[in-house]
């Protein structure tokens, strides 16, 4: 029974990560959804057009790599309904399907390419991610993950989808753009190295918004595990798997001198705040913890309404980097940012009634 339990779980979970990763495609592909206009091109054109026309290697690496995370979870998804071989192919078609709709919707976009490469790179990938998930499946520490995830979380539907939103939530994050927990893109004023950086006043709008974001957070994983200490000592691991995942993608695409403007003041102050009210939150009973989160959303939304994000291209400058994914990524990661209070309030009146139940 526990062993049904389990996998119905792990099925909803991974339903939910595939339609949140196919709308990440579908922005990262269809961005900035504007200047719809016919072209003149056909998509029998395009598939015939020769390899490697106005394309780079890098372009086909991320392309690839883009997909092995979608092929990963169908793999894992429908290898129990399907075996093997059928899970595959079937996740290996579904990849090459978006990836076609997603070319054929780019051949009216006049600032994007419509490629046969992409459509192959990008069914390369969903391959290698299924491959990947038939290997990974039936080894003896996925068993375990599993397992610990059982001790760890709570089971429903509505706690998977909360944990969906937890990750969503983690890949926003890494983006090295944006402050720890914060939603404002860094500035060019330290653009120019060994130079004085112009004084600024101190944000304190923005700092408050990273302690709301830290305090939704932080009762998000209250109301998904069976224990606080556990809910408290995940938040501490997330925040430090943030903080390497940033300082890495710092060091990988930012300028030397720019590594670390994403530890800033107001970042650093508004963590502190928010674990002083998360810690405060997290002696309440349980239906007034999800009080507290539902509280921390419309506050943050309120906040962030008035706050200027900027503009991502501004913040271009600092890669050192210049492909176009960058940005897009960047757009990505800051709507994520602007519709997680939103999902949150979602998540929280979806279980309302149980938590009002629980003691």
């Amino acid at each position: 029974m526990k062993q049904v339990q389990a996998h119905a779980q792990s099925s909803r979970l991974r339903r939910y990560l595939i339609a949140g990763y196919m709308l990440l495609i579908i922005y990262a592909s269809l961005s900035p959804f504007t200047g719809w206009r016919e072209q003149g091109l056909t998509f029998p054109a395009v598939l015939t057009a020769p390899l490697w026309q106005t394309y780079t290697p890098f372009d086909a690496v991320a392309n690839l790599l883009a997909y092995i995370p979608l092929g990963l979870l169908l793999g894992l998804s429908w290898r129990s309904r399907f075996g093997t071989g059928r899970g595959i192919l079937l996740s290996t078609l579904a990849g090459a399907l978006l990836s076609a709709t997603m070319e054929y919707a780019q051949m009216y976009l006049p600032v994007r390419t419509s490629s046969n490469l992409d459509l192959l790179t990008n069914a390369s990938g969903t391959l290698a991610g299924a491959l990947l998930a038939m290997k990974i499946a039936p080894s003896a520490w996925f068993a375990r993950l599993a397992e610990a995830r059982r001790n760890l979380i709570r089971e429903g539907k509505t706690v998977d989808f909360g944990l969906a939103l937890f990750i969503l939530w983690m890949f926003a994050q890494i983006n090295p753009l944006l402050p720890m927990l914060g939603n404002i893109f860094i500035g060019e004023a330290a653009r120019f190295p060994f130079q004085p950086v112009p004084a600024e006043p101190f944000n304190w709008p923005a700092s408050m918004a990273i302690s709301l974001n830290l305090l939704m957070m932080g009762c998000l994983l209250i109301t998904l595990m069976h224990r606080r200490r556990h809910a408290m000592a995940a938040l501490m691991l997330v925040l430090c798997a943030v903080a390497a995942c940033k300082f890495i993608a710092a060091a990988l695409l930012l300028k030397s001198w720019a590594i670390l403007l994403w530890l800033n003041s107001e970042a650093m102050l508004g963590m502190v705040a928010g674990l002083v009210l998360l810690s405060a939150a997290a002696r309440l009973p349980k239906r007034l913890v999800t009080w507290c989160a539902a509280l921390a959303a419309l506050s943050y939304l309120a906040l962030a309404g008035s706050l200027d994000s900027g503009a991502p291209a501004n913040s271009m400058p600092l890669y050192h980097w210049k492909e176009g994914h960058l940005l897009t990524y960047s757009g990505m990661s800051h709507l994520i940012l602007l519709l997680f209070p939103l999902l949150l309030l979602g998540y929280l009146w979806r279980a309302r009634k149980w938590w009002a139940a629980a003691v």
